[in-house]
């Protein structure tokens, strides 16, 4: 195999949480920085790597150094491998995640069942597959079976509740994380 070489950092995401956390406007960090707001906002989108230098203006605006965002920047390119426990010998309903670590999109498997009459509203979009087994999800006021195979979408904001309706169901739910700003802010009802 080739030469191993480190990654570049994605910094964008260590940005925007630092002037998330900052309760700062793009317009208030590109006056401070002067750097422009299209700028910053591709930057925090990742679709512009800044220089040296207009890191350390970015961080100066956010009150940090250039030193500490890269040390909270993620990486660009990462590949992480979740090995699945051994069998359960009670088949208890249980949750495991499939993904560690702060990243864009969480992952989760179900087996068997849960509290059926939990209800759960994501800020994000979220995908529903059923790898095993069967459910019953209720969603906006509308009944879905879905069976071994089915796949249910739900953008953000959808209030729904699902049930497992065959014992030793598996049902693996991908999300967007709440974290991200995938979507606008819906009105919660």
């Amino acid at each position: 195999m080739g030469d191993h070489k480190e990654q570049p950092l994605r910094v964008g995401a260590a940005v925007r949480r630092r002037r998330r956390a900052l309760e700062l406007t793009l317009a208030v960090v590109a006056e401070r920085s002067g750097l422009s707001v299209p700028f910053l906002s591709q930057i925090e989108n990742e679709r512009a790597r800044p220089s040296r230098s207009s890191l350390e203006k970015v961080a100066d605006a956010l009150r940090t150094t250039a030193v500490e965002l890269l040390a909270a920047a993620d990486p660009a390119c990462s590949v992480d491998v979740v090995h699945a426990d051994g069998p359960e010998p009670d088949f208890a309903p249980r949750m495991r995640s499939l993904v560690r670590g702060h990243h864009q999109m969480h992952a989760q498997e179900f087996t068997g069942d849960h509290d059926a009459g939990r209800e759960f509203q994501y800020r994000n979009d979220q995908l529903m597959y059923v790898a095993d087994g069967a459910v019953d999800v209720e969603a906006e006021g509308r009944a879905y079976r879905l069976g071994r195979g089915d796949t249910l979408y739900l953008t953000g904001g959808v209030r729904h509740r699902w049930r497992a309706t065959v014992a030793d169901t598996r049902v693996v739910v991908v999300a967007v994380a709440e974290h991200i700003e995938a979507v606008r802010d819906r009105p919660r009802q």
